[in-house]
């Protein structure tokens, strides 16, 4: 059984005084500077553990992302837009410059921007414990648009927050919720969570960042709660974890799709209501029946350090595999069942393509994809061919001298019509 570490940072939490005003003592003058560029790592109660042990769950905890990471090329905004052969739609993205997503169309033309900082959202409550610092906190590393223009944000390592279209808070659930998020039609929300603690069966001496599967209701409460480590343990592909490492973050698990069925004549493993996930240090993806709570299938693959696989209308998937292309990234299509691969998009001699960290894919409606190279801060659309008929670069600089791109950890399109409501009033 897991010795579980006190988390003051859950929704519901309180300062010591059951009041939760702490802004006297942990909001003074240096402590603000930090939240005004946000950085660093997380401060909590680890009860009796050494100070070894707790210096390795603070540095578990502070795993984050750069706002910048590449060199950022001479031009910026939409660069290439073949109207004729693109998918036209908007385009929501969120950068690592932004606690907030931007909303724009094919010419790279600002609609709507939402923004809302952790710091204010810990200021509204419920809250418990600041942060030590606010690393990971300057940026929404995944946003959830609903039709109304409401959206749901994750705060890497730190937070999940919903807000209205004009950028008021409706609530806010602080911990471990981090990568990604899903959110059903009756408004339960799947989200990623990991807590950071000493698990003896797995080490009895080191930390390890656990991954949960947690379930919300609409309102941010709990329903459920699956252990991916616990889920793969109690299933005939206990082996996936051969090789495992033994202490830190041990899966840096990166995506969560629920399935909607659609492979499931072909693979029952995929049937409704099963979820996908991404295990980035086990170069594995698997599915996980959240009622049995193990995993049903699992596998790996030619991908390394992959990101975004995702179950398409053919019944194949895609994957953004971030380093299995000699180190260098491509998009794959390939086939659940045989594996095949059926398609493949890894740049050209004019156009490389590489992202480290982070990256996404999505499958368009007439059949192109579109594309985040995160680390490049720069968002594509490709055909069937491989031919780039649409390129975003993200104009926003990071850095002491502005040397940096600001990534885009997520592109999506999104046809007008799933918000042509909302953007009627708003231009009324």
């Amino acid at each position: 059984m897991a010795t579980l570490i006190p988390l003051a940072l859950l929704s519901g939490c309180t300062g010591r005084d059951g009041s939760g005003d702490r802004e006297s003592s942990d909001l003074a003058a240096a402590d603000m500077e930090q939240w005004e560029t946000p950085g660093g790592r997380w401060h909590r109660d680890r009860g009796v553990l050494t100070d070894g042990q707790l210096a390795e769950i603070e540095r578990l905890e502070s795993i984050g992302y750069l706002s910048g990471s590449s060199e950022p090329p001479y031009v910026s905004g939409v660069t290439i837009h073949d109207s004729a052969r693109t998918w036209e739609g908007l385009n929501l993205y969120t950068s690592g410059d932004l606690a907030g997503a931007i909303l724009m169309d094919m010419r790279g033309r600002v609609l709507h921007m939402w923004r809302y900082p952790f710091i204010d959202a810990w200021r509204a409550g419920p809250r418990g414990e600041l942060p030590k610092s606010s690393k990971a906190s300057g940026f929404w590393r995944r946003a959830y648009l609903f039709e109304n223009g409401d959206i749901l944000a994750v705060f890497d390592g730190h937070g999940l927050i919903k807000i209205d279209r004009d950028s008021n808070l409706i609530w806010a659930r602080f911990g471990g919720f981090h990568h990604d998020l899903d959110v059903m039609k009756d408004g339960r929300i799947y989200v990623l969570l990991r807590e950071a603690h000493i698990v003896p069966r797995i080490n009895p001496e080191h930390p390890i960042l656990e991954e949960f599967i947690v379930v919300l209701d609409s309102e941010g409460n709990e329903l459920k709660r699956v252990s991916q480590l616990e889920a793969i343990e109690n299933s005939q592909f206990a082996s996936l974890l051969d090789g495992m490492a033994d202490r830190g973050d041990i899966f840096h698990t990166n995506t969560i799709e629920v399935l909607d069925g659609r492979v499931a004549a072909r693979l029952p493993a995929f049937r409704k209501g099963n979820v996908l996930i991404s295990i980035r240090e086990l170069d594995n993806i698997a599915v996980i029946d959240m009622e049995r709570e193990e995993v049903v299938w699992g596998s790996e693959g030619p991908w390394l350090k992959q990101h975004q696989p995702t179950v398409l209308p053919n019944g194949h998937m895609l994957i953004f595999d971030n380093g299995g292309n000699r180190g260098s990234s491509r998009i794959l299509e390939f086939d659940p069942l045989t594996k095949q691969i059926t398609w493949v998009y890894k740049g050209s001699d004019t156009s490389t393509f590489h992202s480290l960290a982070c990256g996404s894919n999505e499958r368009l409606p007439n059949g192109n994809t579109l594309i985040s190279e995160t680390d490049r801060g720069r968002a594509i659309e490709v055909t069937s061919d491989g031919e780039i008929v649409w390129e975003y670069i993200n104009p926003t600089r990071a850095g002491d001298r502005g040397e940096f791109i600001a990534s885009i950890f997520e592109m999506l399109r999104i046809s007008p019509d799933y918000l042509a409501g909302w953007m009627e009033r708003r231009q009324n």
